[in-house]
């Protein structure tokens, strides 16, 4: 009998509001809530990671490689969890599980974090932390693709960023809220952060908890749909030209890491570079791992599947990529060195441990909520236009307009005016979050949006671990200590992914696998 009531719960759950084949506003409201809790974390770690390094005594060129933490481990884990959760059947779904355990693991890295003592405890727990919330997030992205029709997808990922704007707005917010409104401590002791960056830090934790509770009570997942008859076989006979092509790519990601390793160390270049060089290697070595393991006859080979599926991508995840190389490249730039920036600019100091550094980077996270405001309202209008002007148009018109913002942080004199080019960067984010998915979702087949959102997210990873390479010696040596340089770098590389955008294939816009 409950059995019986759960399995109603479930079909009611599922069942599209009657006569639209469309799901209601509240599901999708209750589907998208945990992202409201997830992206407070995101927006915590964002504006005050380079503040907690700075705290315990990095110095500006060594931010970028410190940050590299997070980028790395969205490399592995969201293409990992993608993979097990398309293939995971249980009480709470397929998604659920992974969103549950990951916000758990989250929430006690944010608890630990704030109250590290030396830039390796910081780092370490910004890698718990980061691995933590990447388990968490990319099971969002795929309970939408899972759901959601195809006529709705654009407004399904819009929701989304509306809660991650709200999120982020509070999460940027806080720390200055609790300075001017509860009244905390917002300088630094030695080696330890302000008071009240360690209580934002715990109200996050919390926040967290309930949101993503609050989905997983409230979104029962749909049976999973059956294997189509092509993925039911899986590839374990490779023709020879197949084979061929998987050792041949092989062989030439493993040179390429070896170059890069090469010339890294004849030319002294900093140890980041190192971690291209192995990620190069290691993809590489694993095509020729998977060509022997099938010749070999084994029919199932794990995660390593992971490998295959990248070499099988469709289309259009190919081409977007590149849109995300340059989107993801400039916003790490921002990301990293707006607060730094502006000290410089518009406090003129650039010593972490000042009252005038300090006070720019409280003002930079109310600006980091205005933009993420911005996107939460901007979100809202995003199905219409993509209606009218097509999904392509709209995201490269976004892209421009969050150039023009960056720019704009560098033109305006006056601090207090910095909110006027927030709105550029705000409808830029709103788009970044929402229409890459849109477009993705129906171009991958159902039994593989896990693992082929996790894809795409590393081609959100690939540019950050690129930036982190390239942005210390160009900010230390070529900027000569100058970050709003690296803002200017963001806003050109902003407009080469406008231009890309509009290249993209026709079945970006009609959600087609073409």
């Amino acid at each position: 009998m409950q059995a019986g009531r759960q399995s109603e719960a479930i079909d009611i759950a599922c069942t599209p509001a009657p006569g639209t084949g469309r799901l209601r506003l509240l599901q999708l409201w209750n589907m998208c809530f945990g992202l409201l809790g997830i992206q407070i974390v995101w927006g915590l770690q964002n504006v005050n990671t380079s503040r907690i390094f700075q705290t315990l005594g990095a110095e500006l060129d060594d931010l970028a490689i410190l940050w590299i933490a997070g980028p790395a481990t969205g490399l592995l884990v969201q293409p990992i969890i993608g993979h097990l959760s398309d293939r995971t059947r249980g009480p709470l779904g397929r998604r659920r599980p992974y969103i549950l355990a990951g916000a758990v693991c989250t929430a006690l890295a944010l608890f630990l974090m704030p109250n590290a003592t030396s830039l390796w405890a910081a780092s370490l727990m910004l890698w718990v932390l980061t691995a933590s919330i990447n388990i968490a997030m990319e099971p969002f992205r795929a309970l939408v693709a899972d759901r959601v029709p195809e006529s709705q997808r654009t407004a399904g990922f819009a929701m989304q960023v509306f809660f991650i704007g709200i999120g982020a707005v509070f999460a940027s917010a806080l720390p200055w809220m609790l300075v001017h409104w509860a009244g905390l401590s917002g300088q630094p002791e030695p080696h330890l952060l302000p008071q009240s960056v360690r209580t934002a830090f715990y109200i996050g934790g919390v926040c967290l908890l309930v949101a993503v509770t609050w989905t997983i009570v409230t979104t029962p997942e749909c049976p999973a749909p059956p294997r189509q008859p092509e993925e039911a076989m899986p590839p374990h006979v490779l023709s020879p030209e197949r084979a061929a092509s998987l050792v041949r790519h092989g062989v030439v990601w493993m040179l390429a890491g070896v170059g890069i390793a090469g010339a890294a160390a004849l030319a002294g270049w900093k140890r980041e570079i190192y971690v291209v060089a192995g990620i190069c290697f290691l993809f590489g070595l694993l095509q020729a791992v998977v060509v022997r393991l099938r010749r070999l006859g084994r029919t199932s080979i794990g995660m390593l599947e992971i490998v295959e599926d990248i070499r099988s991508m469709p289309a259009l995840l190919k081409r977007l990529a590149i849109v995300q190389f340059f989107t993801w490249y400039g916003l790490f730039a921002m990301w990293i060195y707006t607060v730094p920036a502006l000290a410089l600019r518009h406090y003129g100091t650039a010593d972490p441990t000042s009252q005038g550094y300090n006070a720019a980077a409280d003002w930079v996270g109310v600006l980091f909520a205005g933009y993420n405001g911005v996107a939460a309202l901007g979100a809202l209008l995003l199905p219409g236009i993509g209606e009218r002007l097509g999904r392509r148009a709209t995201h490269a018109l976004c892209l421009v307009f969050g150039a023009v913002g960056l720019v704009g942080f560098l033109l305006v004199e006056d601090p207090l005016a910095l909110w006027l080019p927030t709105v550029g960067v705000g409808l830029a984010w709103a788009a970044i979050l929402s229409m890459p998915y849109a477009m993705l979702a129906g171009s991958v087949p159902p039994g593989k949006a896990g693992v082929y959102m996790g894809i795409h997210n590393m081609f959100l990873v690939i540019p950050q671990l690129v930036a982190s390479t390239m942005l210390g010696p160009l900010v230390g040596h070529i900027f000569h200590g100058q970050a709003e340089y690296a803002l200017v770098l963001a806003a050109a590389a902003l407009l080469i992914a406008a231009g890309f955008a509009l290249t993209l294939p026709p079945g970006a816009d009609t959600g087609s696998r073409q």
